[in-house]
């Protein structure tokens, strides 16, 4: 993954684009043609960014802190630190088609906050960190929130879709979702999304999906899918028609809301 040019220290998905060098949030110009770094927007002193404009991702740093604490409690309820699939935790937070047609509802949105182990937490919580960091500073917290709720719930619908059998558990539908997503804003705020390296990050992320047994390829692909319609509704296409942002706020809501009924549905066709 690239560092920006600026602060070596800092991982990045977008690239000026004028002169290609990779930018971080606190970099980041908006102008009509895409983002610029400093100095190709012709400032060597504190511009005004991206991040500036909107905040911190605090969000971000909320929703990672959320899944380190749930997996401390998934840890301490009986699951082990490789292996948590015993933990008390995962089994009456995780997803299964059976709960779901019991009307154990909640699981939908739980299931995403657990992990099965160590490794599995710091993959998705490296992911959110990077996406979180990149999107909530551009397209504002509440819309971020609602972003990562439609990837989430979307994702539970693909996993529940392809895997009748079995508990799935993990933030990786969300982090799909905001790939997705990434990748829809980018192009609408006139960013590559191959040359910035992002696209290439969600074919490794496909490749590692499909070769690697116990993945949930229904949780990722809906989860991506879900994420990219919710942050083409958000912003794509309030940015091509002068779409009401609150009219984009609905129509993201409404995939959310089509998620969980099509996870019930299939769940009682089980």
């Amino acid at each position: 993954m690239p560092t920006c040019y600026r602060h070596p220290g800092r991982e990045t998905g977008v690239s000026c684009s004028n002169c290609g060098n990779p930018i971080c949030p606190d970099c980041m110009t908006s102008t009509s043609v895409g983002m610029r770094c400093p100095d190709c927007a012709g400032q060597k002193t504190k511009v005004r960014t991206a991040a500036s404009i909107q905040s911190e991702p605090t969000l971000t740093y909320a929703l990672i802190a959320v899944n380190v604490v749930v997996a401390l409690g998934t840890l301490f309820s009986g699951g082990g630190a490789a292996d948590a699939g015993g933990g008390s935790l995962l089994n009456d937070g995780g997803l299964s088609r059976f709960h779901i047609e019991q009307g154990e509802y909640w699981r939908l949105v739980t299931s995403g906050f657990l992990h099965a182990g160590l490794f599995h937490l710091l993959f998705n919580m490296l992911g959110l960190y990077i996406l979180g960091g990149l999107l909530e500073p551009a397209i504002g917290k509440l819309q971020f929130a609602i972003l990562y709720a439609v990837s989430l719930l979307a994702g539970a619908f693909g996993a529940l879709l392809l895997e009748p059998d079995g508990l799935t558990v993990g933030a990786s539908g969300a982090i799909f979702g905001l790939m997705g997503a990434a990748v829809v804003v980018m192009q609408a705020r006139g960013i590559n999304p191959i040359e910035s390296g992002l696209g290439l990050w969600i074919g490794l992320n496909l490749l590692i999906t499909f070769t690697i047994p116990n993945i949930s390829i229904g949780g990722h692909i809906g989860g991506l899918v879900g994420g990219a319609l919710a942050g083409f509704v958000m912003v794509g296409l309030r940015e091509r028609v002068r779409l009401p942002e609150a009219a984009g706020l609905v129509l993201a809501g409404a995939i959310g809301v089509a998620s969980v009924v099509g996870a019930v549905v299939v769940s009682a066709s089980a």
